[in-house]
């Protein structure tokens, strides 16, 4: 059969596919069940392009749908339409069921006529063809078409066998990923819900949805959660399997926990800022509030030591280098507000202050006190400091936690002869260093950031030429395609992208004289 985009044929010993965001299909030539050669040829003609040692295949994003398909999803949205107009109409909301009418009547007319419009996949129950309140189909869905690893030559057919169960599902820091797993749905559906009150969807957009919680679990049948603070729904629904890595193979013992009263915490926290700035050393410092992160930061910065502060509202580009700062030295202390706890691996922290370790509440808990603790785990000299008034329930449990896994690891070491030494681990710039040191290289050479060789502003114009297709905006992408012409015909020049713009405005003003 001929070639179509977004399919495939076998022939023999050979399977060709033609992606749908590709312009070339692939041909995947086999040896028994091996990939003996992969190639790129022209779909229309066959001609070979390229050979290549692999190629990624991706999941569809553009959707293939036949026309009977479409019409048969439009033919039930107008149907609900039509119930759900009335019903506000009879409850004396006009404005409600006017605005809903012209939405999705605009919305059905782009379907029809182009086959996608803004926020179709508020439209997606009619599309999958599902019943109302149905689980959607998720990536948990492919593993139903999986064959088996003993059984080659099951059929692909999934009515006539089943593979779901033959997969493992890894939950990493699970404390945290599992209540967002729970609140996903709950959160969809309390904005969805306003959206259909007020006309702006029909009802169907209520399941365009993520999984509830209990269909995440009945889609799961094997799970590993990865956690060193885990909670009470992952020990409970392990059946007791749990295993323990509190073992480190550098030997790094968790660590020593000091109490120290609240009364002059600032002063102290100094003291022992120097200390560790002395020895070369790095100190993270949390706080309860942003605005007190931000205060505090500021006051150390005054006592002469190099400072820095995270909080939710710093950039991620921005936490990246903070992180690479107080790594390289050029930040001793850091200071942090809930951004301290997991994902962060700091080997040249030896000292955590935990600000007002006393106030109870959700960063004071005993899994955010023993996250934190954990940053100073990295270091031999590890030590966290506690500065409070009273011992708290949330403190004792994360203490005796912390106590408990740094007599094992002490008799571990004990019984194996095992020097403990700090985590080596190097230092990787980020995105921002690799923007910083071109625009150090521009000054070099006298060019601002506004200041571009005429071929590298092309290729930035050719990727919005492609974006601006892709989005049907064709005069937008026509006219970025002669300015990509313009400046390829001088690949030397230096431009400004402010020259362009003001070439093009002159332009669109010719036009319409």
């Amino acid at each position: 059969s001929d070639m179509k985009r977004a399919a495939y044929r076998v022939r023999g010993d050979s399977i060709e596919l033609w992606p749908a965001y590709e312009r070339f299909a692939v041909r995947i030539d086999l040896f028994g069940d091996e990939v003996e050669r992969i190639e790129f040829i022209d779909p229309t003609s066959g001609e070979i392009l390229a050979t290549e040692k692999q190629v990624f295949i991706y999941p569809a994003v553009h959707y293939v749908m036949p026309d009977e398909k479409r019409q048969a999803a439009v033919a039930g949205i107008r149907e609900e339409l039509d119930a759900r107009v009335l019903a506000l109409r009879a409850e004396g909301r006009l404005l409600e069921a006017q605005r809903l009418l012209a939405r999705t009547k605009y919305d059905l007319e782009l379907i029809e006529e182009v086959g996608f419009c803004s926020g179709i996949e508020n439209y997606s129950r009619w599309f999958d063809g599902r019943a109302p309140g149905e689980k959607p189909y998720t990536l948990f869905d492919y593993f139903e078409y999986a064959p088996p690893r003993d059984d080659p030559r099951a059929s692909p057919t999934k009515a006539l066998r089943r593979n779901g169960d033959d997969w493992l599902l890894i939950i990493d820091e699970s404390h945290v990923t599992i209540p967002q797993i729970r609140a996903m749905y709950n959160g969809d559906q309390a904005r969805k819900r306003v959206l259909v009150e007020h006309g702006f969807r029909l009802p169907s957009a209520l399941d365009n949805r993520p999984m509830t919680f209990e269909e995440f679990e009945q889609s799961s049948p094997q799970v590993l959660y990865v956690s060193a603070t885990p909670g009470e729904y992952e020990l409970k629904a392990s059946e007791g399997e749990v295993v323990e890595q509190v073992i480190r193979p550098t030997g790094l013992l968790d660590p020593q926990i000091v109490i120290h009263p609240a009364r002059g915490q600032v002063a102290d926290l100094l003291e022992r800022c120097a200390e560790r700035v002395e020895r070369g050393e790095r100190v993270l410092v949390t706080a309860l509030t942003k605005r007190l992160c931000e205060d505090l930061s500021r006051y150390i910065e005054e006592q002469g030591f190099q400072v820095g502060y995270l909080h939710s509202e710093v950039d991620t580009l921005d936490r990246m280098r903070i992180l690479t700062e107080l790594r390289e030295g050029d930040i001793s202390v850091l200071a942090g507000v809930n951004l301290l706890r997991e994902g962060l691996d700091l080997p040249e922290v030896s000292l955590i202050a935990i600000l007002d370790a006393d106030k109870e509440g959700f960063l004071r808990s005993p899994t955010s006190l023993i996250q934190q603790m954990g940053r100073a785990a990295r270091n031999v000299n590890g030590t966290v400091v506690m500065y409070a008034d009273s011992m708290t329930p949330a403190m004792q449990a994360a203490i005796d936690e912390t106590e408990r896994r740094r007599a094992k690891q002490e008799a571990y070491n004990e019984a194996h002869g095992i020097t403990p030494r700090t985590i080596e681990k190097s230092i990787r710039r980020g995105l921002e260093s690799e923007l910083q040191a071109r625009r150090t290289a521009r000054q070099a050479v006298g060019s601002t950031e506004e200041e571009f060789e005429a071929a590298e502003l092309a290729s930035v114009l050719e990727e919005e030429m492609l974006e601006a297709a892709q989005s049907l905006d064709f005069e937008k992408a026509a006219t970025l395609r002669d300015q990509v012409r313009r400046l390829r015909s001088n690949p030397e020049a230096k431009v400004r992208r402010s020259d362009l713009e003001e070439k093009k405005t002159t332009r669109r003003r010719k036009k319409r004289r």
